[in-house]
């Protein structure tokens, strides 16, 4: 799964400590979502999308779109 967190991240000028205080995680665990290697629990992401005022969706998208069809 992509996602846009380090760019979100990089918008609001926090760190992935910073991050990961706010969701009540790790700096890993961020920075391993961040990386690709780590898909969030779902309310993990409903979270991330809460700090960010964004729809999941517009956070996470598949690797390959025709999984969305």
């Amino acid at each position: 799964m992509k996602n846009k967190l380090p760019v979100l991240r990089a918008e609001k000028g926090w760190s992935q400590a910073a991050l990961a205080e706010r969701l009540g995680v790790s700096r890993q665990t961020v920075n391993a979502i961040e990386k690709g290697r780590y898909d969030p629990s779902l309310p993990l992401a409903f979270k991330l999308a809460q700090v960010f005022g964004l729809a999941i969706e517009d956070i996470f998208t598949p690797e390959d779109t025709d999984e969305w069809t």
